[in-house]
């Protein structure tokens, strides 16, 4: 299982802690306590059970509990344990999910924003391999939590995304074991150096050297759309630069941002945008 959250805005650091259990002591059961618990366990073993799922947490290992759920202990510690407890929340959205789910692109019409979201992953239960280093992190917010200075709580909330980066980076290892993931990443970073020419299925199968349809869901696994359509956006993105930026024609507009048919290219930019190119181009240009 994973977490996805969609930022901005990132999460927020509360408070966190770290207690030593003795063999026979159990870890309080608790039921919708409004915030995400991050549990890592440095040695010995927690045994906590979610919404009626089970989970080992042993020393390496890492657990997530919900802020919405009831968790419990289904087996006391049978050694003395010892782990790190972290609390926090975020105010945007968030799930729960066996797997990824495909990446939303934006469609805002705002010239400054190509991507006005972004999704981050972080594994629910798990080993940490840099568990050294997120046991550092930690030890590090328990100092500043003696500072009352708002200096001190800034240098929380960074401490606290540089956490999450780990548990990111993490899920990133996990994911670029799957193919689908590399071949999509491949496909991207392609589409974005040859946006400016006409780019057939064909010829992208030729450079990938897979077969288009698994290209496709490839891409649609990981981007949530089609090749040609994440062209598209890309394109888009281009043309409102420019618009934005240059002085440019419409119609030289189009051709640069890798559009072969200029009513093409105003059908997708009103598609896209809202806007036809040219009320486009006024909106912002008169706002700035």
């Amino acid at each position: 299982m994973i977490f996805q959250f969609t930022a901005p805005p990132l999460p927020h650091y509360m408070i966190c802690g770290e207690d030593t259990y003795q063999e026979g002591d159990r870890h309080p059961d608790r039921y919708n306590i409004g915030v995400f618990d991050l549990i890592l366990v440095t040695r010995g073993e927690l045994f906590l059970k979610e919404n009626g799922v089970s989970y080992s947490v042993k020393a390496g290992y890492h657990l997530i509990l919900r802020p919405d759920a009831a968790h419990r202990t289904y087996l006391p510690c049978q050694k003395e344990t010892h782990f790190y407890w972290l609390h926090f929340q975020t105010v945007g959205p968030w799930i729960e999910a066996e797997e990824r789910i495909p990446f939303a692109l934006s469609q805002s019409d705002h010239p400054y924003v190509q991507f006005d979201n972004f999704s981050f992953y972080i594994p629910k239960h798990g080993e940490l391999s840099s568990k050294e280093q997120a046991g550092r992190l930690i030890e590090q917010l328990q100092l500043l939590q003696q500072s009352p200075s708002s200096a001190a709580r800034w240098k929380q909330q960074q401490l606290m995304h540089e956490l999450l980066l780990l548990f990111q980076a993490e899920e990133e290892g996990i994911q670029q074991q799957h193919p689908h993931y590399a071949i999509a990443e491949r496909t991207a970073n392609y589409l974005r150096a040859h946006y400016k020419e006409p780019v057939s299925y064909q010829q992208l199968s030729d450079a990938m050297h897979f077969h288009q349809n698994y290209i496709s869901i490839c891409m649609k696994k990981t981007f949530g759309c089609t090749p040609l359509e994440f062209l598209t956006r890309h394109r888009i993105e281009q043309a409102k630069r420019l618009l934005i930026h240059t002085n440019e024609p419409i119609g030289r507009i189009a051709e640069e941002s890798g559009f072969g048919s200029f009513p093409y290219f105003i059908r997708c930019f009103v598609r896209y945008t809202g806007f036809k190119p040219n009320s486009f181009r006024l909106k912002y240009r008169s706002s700035r």
